[in-house]
């Protein structure tokens, strides 16, 4: 399983997000480079989103949320989400966004 991991769910419908594009990157000294990513399965989740194990450091998942809400012909405010977050050790990480046409919240997840 990757270090970090993510579940999407839609607030909107009461469950998981399915199809919903990921991009895994990490923060370099000239910008972010991707090392992962995937689309959300049946149960909205991603864990084989990138490497098993990470450096410390600067990290963000960015995902497609535009592009979800087309496909399930609904009108949306943000095109993509974008969660920064820091990994400083090698436990397990997982990222959860629950989300909904015009808002959306994320956590720090076990």
């Amino acid at each position: 399983m990757s270090q970090v991991t993510t579940h999407v769910l839609d607030a909107a419908f009461g469950g998981p997000a399915v199809g919903v594009g990921v991009t895994f990157d990490r923060q370099v000294d000239d910008g972010w480079r991707e090392i992962g990513g995937g689309a959300t399965d049946a149960d909205g989740r991603i864990t084989a989103l990138g490497p098993d194990v990470l450096q410390a450091g600067i990290y963000r998942l960015t995902f497609a949320t535009g592009d979800y809400f087309e496909a399930t012909r609904r009108p949306s405010f943000y095109p993509e989400v974008q969660v920064t977050f820091r990994l400083e050790g090698r436990q397990h990480h997982h990222v959860p966004l629950l989300l909904s046409p015009f808002a959306y919240s994320t956590y720090r997840g076990t």
